[in-house]
């Protein structure tokens, strides 16, 4: 019987992939308004910022580090470090503004609350901006428990994050649900830690689903999915 139902933030709770590019497009601007840096070269010193920022820190929440970021793009063009904190906060203040809960998920969490299931988030991210992003989409009151790489110091597939997840559910990691966009990241490292796995692919496309994961396209499937698999659950909430 599930017992509690955790989701991953990014690109599952609200779309990231358009905040991102929001936020990068005002990077890009600033850069050019004062950093004389064209897009094409802001552009490639970004890339290889990250690509840098990986290859140093490995696998831990750091590599989301957007001061870190801005500060190695700008020691490689040769610019003023002074202008990493400017830039790190520009950026994420430009996709807070532009962020939404997607479509279903306030629904989706209110009802799974209802049924009386706990609700996490298992995140590869730092905590301060995983806790402004669920504070700005109006998601914090659905939430009991928060889990993130920072805390756990790995990423997801690492079966470490979702041990972590279910110890702060209370319960096995059998009895606990996780939900994500990312096929290998979310729905295969939660069946790997021995979670019921939903991968949320939104493409109207068919795509190849492995053994033991449930692909869903929408937020508002999952209420009755969770519901199957715990039907004498009583509505306590």
């Amino acid at each position: 019987m599930i017992k509690s139902v955790i989701f991953d933030l990014d690109d599952t709770l609200y779309d990231f992939t358009s905040a991102h590019a929001v936020a990068l497009r005002r990077l890009t601007a600033y850069a050019g308004a004062n950093l004389d840096l064209s897009p094409e070269r802001f552009e490639a010193l970004h890339r290889d910022a990250f690509r840098r920022q990986k290859e140093r820190l490995g696998s831990c929440a750091a590599i989301h580090n957007r001061l870190i970021r801005c500060q190695l793009m700008l020691e490689a063009a040769g610019k003023p470090v002074g202008h990493a904190p400017e830039m790190a906060d520009l950026y994420w203040n430009a996709l807070l503004e532009r962020i939404r809960p997607m479509e279903g998920a306030i629904d989706t969490l209110a009802s799974l609350r209802f049924m009386g299931l706990t609700v996490g988030i298992g995140s590869n991210m730092t905590a301060d901006w995983q806790y402004a992003k669920l504070k700005r989409l109006g998601l914090m009151t659905y939430v009991d428990f928060i889990v993130t790489s920072e805390e756990a110091g790995v990423e997801k597939p690492d079966a470490a994050l979702f041990r972590l997840c279910a110890e702060k559910a209370g319960c096995a990691p059998g009895e606990c649900a996780f939900v994500g966009d990312n096929l290998k990241g979310d729905a295969l490292g939660a069946l790997d830690a021995g979670m019921t796995a939903f991968w949320l692919c939104r493409s109207p496309e068919p795509a190849d689903t492995p053994d033991g994961v449930t692909r869903i396209q929408s937020l508002f499937e999952l209420p009755a999915l969770i519901e199957s698999h715990c039907p004498q659950r009583s509505h306590d909430r």
